[in-house]
């Protein structure tokens, strides 16, 4: 990763959040830059604010500090070091904090040091099991969750000049992990993301959460993978492990490994969303990974399913920009062969961002009209006025047709981020 490669979209994240009296805390999956965000990326920002450089106080908690003597990670420690670098009560301070889960009973400090009028305090971790769930009661709520994936494919193809085409079919093959841009070939590019589920993710689940059966764990991890952009329930999944690896779990253990994979920022889940009856079905969703590259090593790349990688990518995409996304359900009772059949059409994505609503479909070709027809019926079942949008794989020109519903080819919807301090997609410019 270079300099240059700024993530705009993030780095407005935290400049709107700039002495806003609370912590801002950045999560994700390890490796997604976190750190680069805010050691290179925030810090380079603030210094062409005329931030002096004395007055950035970075501290790592996950390295070893070989000009340093003292053992940052032990907590009074930490807090001595902090307090003898605010030299001023006259002059601004930021304080980052990487990797803040290495510092037990963190809190008061990380409190303390935001209660200062003059210090602004921005910290890193990579386990939301108390850096996303317990924020309310951790930072009593002067805590300001900032999630970071890893590179869209926007990012992904800032400063490369191979063709589009070429540029796709390496992002939806290997992912957006920052690391992968230092590495050249492909056995290359597959071990490391092979190394960091064998070496970092799941030894990491395993430890933080004491689980016992670590093979039933992987298994989960495998299903998960398998079954991206499909409904599924633990039921579901639980009858899976159990007929293809031959593993007995029960419900409840398939749970909990669903919430640990979650709270490691490995994948997230899509609630369905019945959109005419308006509530939501407690158990089934749709899980989708938070990079296409690491579900497609950890599958031995061997599902490669185009349709389903687009569509979780389009997932991601949303969620990078802060849209709350759903399954929709739309039901209905229709005459078929002469009888009042039940029918049930699924709309791929509800995306919403606080007033506006968006349903999406993810429809890699459109090449006939029966599979237009398909794509099209579950929108033109909603009577509401929300935007309708249907994605496609191929590049064309966007659309609209006489139902109002609006195509737009994938690499248009990618990069239609719109100016470049915007942290939303520019889907109300369609």
């Amino acid at each position: 990763m270079t300099e240059t490669l700024s993530r705009k979209i993030y780095l407005q994240k935290l400049i709107d959040r700039m002495h806003n009296g609370e912590v801002k805390i950045i999560t994700g999956s390890r490796r997604c830059g976190k750190s680069w965000l805010l050691k290179k990326v925030f810090k380079s920002y603030l210094l062409s604010q005329g931030v002096k450089e004395e007055n950035i106080i970075i501290v790592s908690l996950d390295i070893e500090d070989e000009d340093s003597d003292e053992d940052l990670s032990k907590h009074d420690t930490l807090k001595k070091y902090l307090y003898s670098q605010i030299k001023s009560e006259d002059e601004q301070y930021y304080v980052f904090l990487d990797e803040i889960q290495e510092v037990e009973n963190f809190e008061k400090l990380v409190n303390g040091l935001a209660a200062k009028d003059n210090v602004d305090v921005y910290i890193t971790g990579s386990n939301s099991k108390f850096l996303s769930q317990d924020i309310k009661t951790i930072f009593r709520g002067r805590g300001d969750e900032i999630r970071v994936y890893p590179f869209s494919f926007s990012e992904f193809c800032q400063n490369r000049t191979e063709s589009i085409s070429e540029l796709w079919k390496e992002y939806y093959t290997y992912g957006g992990m920052p690391r992968l841009r230092t590495l050249k070939t492909p056995e290359q590019k597959v071990r490391y993301l092979q190394r960091l589920w064998n070496k970092t993710y799941i030894d990491d689940v395993v430890e933080r959460n004491n689980v016992r059966n670590k093979t039933a764990l992987e298994s989960m991890v495998d299903a998960m993978c398998s079954s991206v952009g499909s409904l599924v329930n633990p039921t579901k999944i639980r009858n899976t492990i159990q007929s293809v690896q031959k593993i007995n779990i029960d419900n409840e253990t398939v749970a909990n490994y669903i919430s640990y994979l979650e709270n490691s920022f490995l994948f997230e889940g899509a609630k369905r969303y019945n959109i005419r009856g308006k509530k939501y079905f407690d158990t089934i969703q749709k899980y989708y990974a938070v990079d296409v590259g690491l579900r497609n090593a950890r599958l031995n790349f061997r599902q490669q399913e185009i349709t389903h990688i687009m569509e979780n990518i389009i997932f991601n995409e949303l969620r990078s920009h802060d849209y709350l996304v759903d399954v929709g359900l739309v039901e209905s009772r229709e005459l078929r062969n002469g009888k009042q059949e039940y029918i049930q059409r699924e709309v791929d994505f509800i995306a919403t961002n606080g007033i506006e609503k968006y349903y999406i479909q993810s429809a890699y070709a459109l090449d006939s009209e029966e599979k237009k027809e398909q794509e099209l019926a579950s929108l033109l079942k909603i009577d509401d006025s929300f935007k309708k949008i249907v994605i496609v794989g191929t590049d064309i020109e966007k659309y609209t047709d006489d139902h109002g519903i609006t195509f737009m080819g994938l690499f248009d919807f990618l990069q239609s981020e719109g100016n470049a301090t915007s942290t939303k997609l520019s889907l109300h410019t369609i």
